[in-house]
């Protein structure tokens, strides 16, 4: 049995302790706000956050996950959270939405660290997140709009 502590929720689960934390929270828990992209950390889709820093969720294992504190798309909240989705909706920069909930919180995690940051910082951050629709100057925008907001 694993402990998993998922959005202040915790969960016993009786599955394979090197399973993918990814698929713990979709197939298992029923959290499909996280998404399968590449299954190999490469396109960012399946961020979540583990102890309040991205990661990917298809590179860790349960077992290393457990007894942490994992947050989903579905379970962040607080005030930099609540303004990144805000203005992400604000500049409709969603086009298919794919990987829309691992590039906010790569963003929200960004936020979190840099509340004033500069396009290099932004790059950083939401670097290996991959939007198939090409919507990188929208998201560049929302993160510099969202630090605005929230200063």
């Amino acid at each position: 049995m694993i402990n998993l502590s998922i959005n202040g929720v915790s969960h016993a689960v009786d599955i394979d302790p090197e399973m993918p934390l990814l698929w713990a929270l979709r197939d298992h828990l029923g959290l499909t706000g996280t998404k399968f992209g590449c299954g190999a950390a490469l396109c960012g889709a399946c961020t979540v956050h583990l102890d309040g820093e991205p990661v990917r969720s298809c590179q860790i294992q349960v077992r290393d996950a457990q007894d942490r504190d994992v947050t989903t798309i579905e379970g962040v909240d607080g005030k930099v959270a609540k303004v990144v989705q805000a203005v992400w909706q604000k500049l409709q920069v969603v086009q298919c939405g794919f990987c829309q909930s691992g590039q906010i919180m790569s963003a929200i995690g960004l936020l979190s660290q840099i509340p004033k940051p500069a396009d290099e910082d932004i790059d950083r951050a939401m670097d290996g997140n991959v939007c198939r629709c090409a919507t990188y100057v929208r998201i560049r925008a929302a993160v510099h709009e969202a630090a605005k907001e929230l200063a």
